[in-house]
């Protein structure tokens, strides 16, 4: 597993671009190797692309909300195929509706996420976890 790796993508049906081509080129500049899915990107296809490229964390967004249903058992399909140890991080608007933050993020970390986002989180708060969680500080 190469840690400096990343698969990155918008999960389901959703095809909100923007804010992946962010994350796309701020963690290159931070000097990770991203493997940018794009979007409408199923949890089969981050799978096989952590597993062909060794990365150490695979990263789901999604905007439209419909987060809850097309992460579920993610976490455990990664398992299925040998990634027990891959970082799974997860962000963007998650939930329909206007559920407090923590709810949400108690939601995921329950689906084994290891770190959960929202929309607005400065995305050197989330380099910082990054490091530490791949202990590569």
């Amino acid at each position: 597993m190469d840690r400096k790796q990343i698969v990155l993508g918008v999960i389901g049906f959703d095809c909100h671009s923007v804010g992946n081509r962010i994350l796309d080129y701020f963690f290159t500049e931070k000097g990770y190797k991203v493997h940018n899915l794009g979007v409408m990107v199923s949890q089969e296809e981050f799978i096989d692309a952590a597993q062909e490229t060794g990365a150490g964390v695979i990263m789901v967004s999604s905007l439209y909300g419909h987060g809850e249903i097309d992460c579920e058992g993610l976490r455990d399909k990664c398992i299925e195929r040998g990634l027990d140890d891959i970082l799974l991080y997860v962000g963007g608007n998650l939930v329909v509706g206007k559920t407090p933050f923590k709810s949400v993020e108690t939601k995921f970390l329950k689906m084994g996420y290891d770190r959960v986002f929202s929309p607005d989180t400065d995305l050197e708060v989330v380099n910082n976890l990054l490091i530490e969680d791949l202990k590569l500080g």
